[in-house]
């Protein structure tokens, strides 16, 4: 798991969230990202990019009064009928 702060970027950080996606974490790794909330446009940006590239969305909430943070797994999202069944054969 890695943290990534991209306060510092403003508005104009999704094009860095998808190349640390890609290029800094192993496939299935977890990423949290810290970012600015401006308008709201972003988080609901940010949850589509995550979306479009076929990750795992984990989490995403409120940080304090500007910031948001996002938990990104880099692996395709599990169908949830597909999990519970996986959570059933493990005794979980």
């Amino acid at each position: 798991m890695k943290r990534f702060d991209l306060r510092h970027l403003k508005d104009d950080f999704l094009g860095r969230l998808v190349e640390i996606i890609k290029n800094d974490l192993a496939p299935s790794e977890v990423g949290i990202f810290l970012f600015e909330v401006g308008d709201f446009s972003c988080v609901k940006k940010s949850a589509g990019i995550v979306k479009e590239n076929n990750w795992t969305l984990m989490n995403s909430l409120r940080f304090n009064e500007v910031d948001w943070t996002i938990v990104v797994k880099k692996e395709k999202p599990q169908d949830l009928a597909e999990s519970v069944i996986e959570n059933n054969e493990l005794g979980q």
